[in-house]
């Protein structure tokens, strides 16, 4: 299983073709440049902008020239260490990554409409073993709650703004705040109304 990465760019800068083998299996759809050091990579594309860099660190040679020194770190995820620091990071990486760390949406697409079919689906599956029945009020309740409580507190409590964001009545947003035991307390914020 491999991280969603049609979008990274990274760089490896080691000669260990281990290491660029996991980063390869990781991040597969990645466009991914590999290099010895930095200056084949300066000489190449000195202002390229890379979303990852995996630098292996050797004490009988050092680099020429970091990459942290040409690259922008504010934007940049640098994963740095020895040989063997590096092939356990990413075997780290492709665990957390088979055990849905890194794909908590199985769907893939990252829509919110996609998440909840996943989340749901395991919910409803779980209450199928359990036997359960009338799931429709109970998972509406499930997703109104917090999808009330987050606008009030977008709002800062204002229920006439929440209603409105909601696309809701004022006073059925007032009912179901009464339903769902919502703390209107606990959504307003100093000196909010």
């Amino acid at each position: 299983m491999s991280v969603p990465s049609s979008v990274y760019n990274i760089l490896v800068l080691t000669a260990d073709t281990t290491i660029q083998k996991q980063v390869s299996q990781i991040f597969e759809d990645a466009s991914i440049t590999v290099a010895r050091d930095t200056t084949t990579i300066q000489k190449e594309s000195p202002k390229s902008n890379f979303d990852i860099v995996v630098v292996e660190s050797r004490r009988d040679q050092g680099q020429t020239t970091e990459p942290e020194h040409y690259l922008d770190p504010s934007r940049t995820l640098f994963i740095k260490g020895s040989r063997a620091v590096l092939r356990k990071t990413l075997k780290m990486i492709h665990a957390m990554n088979a055990s849905n760390y890194l794909h908590p949406n199985k769907a893939g697409d990252g829509s919110l409409e996609s998440y909840l079919e996943v989340k749901m689906g395991e919910f409803v599956k779980g209450m199928r073993n359990g036997s359960a029945r009338n799931l429709h009020p109970i998972l509406l309740a499930a997703v109104e709650r917090p999808l009330i409580t987050s606008a009030l507190k977008e709002t800062r409590g204002n229920q006439i703004r929440a209603a409105e964001l909601l696309g809701l009545n004022r006073n059925t947003l007032r009912k179901k705040i009464v339903d769902l035991h919502i703390p209107l307390k606990l959504t307003k914020t100093k000196g909010g109304s």
